[in-house]
């Protein structure tokens, strides 16, 4: 069964991949792959060489250094987006598209190289759940379209958190404006709040959030409501137990003895989650609430 993890990025959806990952049999696309595309692997010791790794710094401990193979940043055996790949083995604008990624964008013909992807990797993997990790766009619909069964795990953080992140990373292009970012053009009503706010940098990247989550919520509107489970980043941090015992039920996996051994490796800090209100100023932060309001009230925020 394919199921993904979905995203803006810089949500928490990577440390929630990593974590469902540690289950036996869960199979997922790894670094490694991404960084060979023209070989086309299958990743079958993906999860053999995953599961003896230790959680990677961002996921709370240190690394010892026999698991360099296994870090962030190196040939890493560990969970991916796979963009590379996926772009080279199934349709070159997966990974960047200007607008979400919906069922009628899937033509025949890439939905059969998708399948052929992640059923090959299911099969050589011999897992019960393919775990595709998503961010961005959901293209949720698109992947929907190919299977039908697709299950579908949305981590949510506090857009406050998610733009001043986004403002901290060399990957985000917001710099250049929203006529050349990685999200396409903005909206006229977007674009009006970003002019108005004199064309201010925060309130860009938290527009780019409330313009991800609309999507996010047309996508989880189309989709099969028993297949679709928002879990709050926020809500992790407090009561993991809880929180990845919910995912891993509606994934139809079970606690196993072996999924507890990797799960209690890892240790939850809720300390950077309230970190915009020092990173952000007064002024920052007061255009970031006003163009926020609306949907940070609807996400529960």
């Amino acid at each position: 069964m394919l199921s993904v993890v979905v995203g803006t990025g810089r949500c928490g959806s990577t440390l929630v991949q990593e974590i469902l990952a540690r289950h036996p049999a869960v199979g997922f696309v790894s670094g490694l792959d991404d960084k060979l595309p023209r070989l086309n692997l299958a990743g079958r010791r993906n999860g053999r060489l995953y599961r003896r790794s230790t959680p990677r710094p961002a996921a709370m401990t240190s690394l010892g250094h026999s698991r360099r193979l296994l870090e962030r940043g190196r040939l890493r055996v560990a969970p991916s987006e796979a963009y590379r790949l996926i772009d080279r083995q199934v349709m070159a604008g997966y990974s960047r598209p200007c607008r979400d990624l919906r069922a009628d964008d899937l033509t025949p013909y890439v939905g059969r190289r998708l399948r052929a992807f992640f059923d090959r990797r299911v099969e050589r993997q011999g897992c019960q759940v393919l775990l595709q990790h998503v961010t961005g766009w959901p293209r949720t619909g698109w992947l929907h379209a190919a299977y039908p069964d697709l299950r579908v795990v949305n981590v949510v953080r506090d857009g406050r958190a998610v733009a001043n992140s986004w403002l901290q990373m060399g990957w985000w292009d917001g710099w250049r404006g929203p006529d050349n970012w990685f999200l396409g053009p903005l909206p006229a009503d977007l674009r009006a709040e970003w002019e108005e706010a004199d064309r201010s940098f925060p309130v860009l990247a938290a527009l780019g959030w409330k313009m991800l989550m609309a999507a996010f919520a047309e996508a989880r509107a189309s989709h099969p409501a028993g297949q679709w489970l928002d879990v709050r980043y926020e809500d992790l941090l407090v009561a993991p137990r809880d929180e990845v015992a919910r995912m891993l039920d509606f994934l139809g996996l079970d606690w196993s003895p072996a999924f507890d051994r990797g799960f209690r490796r890892y240790e939850f800090h809720s300390g950077r989650g309230a970190a915009y209100h020092r990173e952000l100023s007064p002024e920052q932060l007061a255009a970031v609430d006003r163009v926020l309001e609306k949907p940070l009230a609807e996400w529960g925020y």
